[in-house]
């Protein structure tokens, strides 16, 4: 008899990094897999699964406009139960550190579901940055069954946490998988950028750059447009009305500042492997970017990923105006500091993240 196993989506991120765990699950046959889409994030997940060909079984279609973290928590936790019961699952699969995510875990520890989790024992050890993922990937923790660490660093962290080594398994992230099968395909970026100056890309969404935080991005951000007319600079921008208001307020004048909607999966990929070095607060970018080779500033004092700054190809400037200015103008004047930074290579993955998954998953139940 098939074993029934739910896999869970509710943001872009998770979509991308499920992915080729949900195709390789429908290639087993002692698997009937089946898709949830709680649609956190609506049309940014939809046009992912659009791109990776999977279609939710069942949709919740759970956001709401301005609706309150305990809000989205409550309603999902309501409808996750009512799902559960129908569909009976054998296993539940999440993937990383959403609200989403954190319900989920919950949900089907009140209902005896083990679940699998993926991208488990990411820890910046401070609950409120970022917030509010670090407390829902604790959380998680403390109900998964079998976590699957992208990293021995993130096995260490799961360790020190009193989970037991057996049921941690260091499989790589998916990220990579899908990032290195979407880059070999033909990419279009859609945009009309000037192929002559070099591109420097930037995003942002996290909660904890808000307000002041922001303003000094765009500050820093305005200042190296003005000082470097050479160079483009592209800023998909978040539609959270917090970072849209701001980014306008500060950019939409800059004659060498393109501003555009966020661009789905593949253009974004396309965009990384066309850019010079990329600034951000994405935690999915800080893993994907140095596996195409492109320097990375983080936008964030801290970071749950440390093994790419370890390794010196991506380093933590934060929302502060000098700290960007000075990091942003090295790396375009100095080749060497370049170079140093853009060599390539990620230590988060090989791309058989998926297969490894699977094959644990098929070792327990088939």
């Amino acid at each position: 008899m098939k074993k029934a196993v739910l896999c869970v989506v509710g943001t872009r991120p998770e979509a991308i990094k499920m992915a080729p765990v949900i195709l390789a699950l429908k290639h087993e046959p002692w698997v009937d897999v089946r898709v949830l889409a709680t649609a956190q994030h609506r049309h940014l997940l939809d046009q992912v699964l659009a791109f990776f060909g999977i279609t939710p079984d069942v949709d919740l279609n759970i956001m709401r406009p301005n609706q309150t973290l305990a809000e989205l928590t409550a309603r999902l936790l309501l409808a996750l139960d009512a799902v559960l019961l129908q569909e009976k699952p054998d296993v539940v699969l999440v993937q990383g550190d959403t609200t989403t995510v954190m319900a989920v875990a919950l949900a089907c520890f009140y209902r005896g579901i083990p679940v699998g989790h993926i991208e488990a024992g990411l820890r910046t050890w401070d609950m409120q940055n970022p917030f509010p993922e670090e407390a829902n990937r604790v959380i998680t923790s403390i109900f998964a069954r079998w976590h699957f660490a992208p990293t021995e660093g993130s096995r260490h962290n799961l360790l020190k946490e009193g989970i037991s080594a057996k049921d941690i398994m260091v499989t790589g992230n998916t990220v990579i998988d899908a990032l290195l099968a979407t880059s070999a395909r033909e990419l279009e970026l859609g945009l009309n950028l000037d192929p002559s100056k070099r591109l420097v890309l930037v995003t942002t969404h996290r909660r904890e750059n808000f307000g002041e935080p922001l303003h000094d991005i765009c500050r820093a951000l305005q200042y190296l447009a003005h000082n470097n007319p050479e160079v483009q600079f592209l800023f998909p921008v978040h539609p959270n009305p917090n970072i849209r208001y701001t980014v306008q307020q500060w950019l939409s004048a800059v004659p060498n500042f393109v501003l555009c909607d966020p661009l789905d999966y593949a253009p974004f990929v396309a965009a990384m492997k066309r850019a010079y070095l990329i600034l951000t607060d994405s935690g999915g970018v800080q893993e994907e970017a140095p596996a195409l080779g492109k320097p990375v500033l983080v936008l964030r004092d801290e970071t749950e990923r440390p093994e790419a700054v370890e390794q010196g190809v991506v380093k933590l400037v934060g929302p502060h105006f000098e700290a960007i200015v000075q990091a942003v103008q090295l790396l375009l004047n100095d080749e060497v500091a370049y170079g140093d930074m853009a060599r390539g290579g990620s230590p988060y993955g090989d791309g058989h993240a998926a297969e490894r998954i699977v094959k644990i998953l098929r070792d327990h139940f088939a």
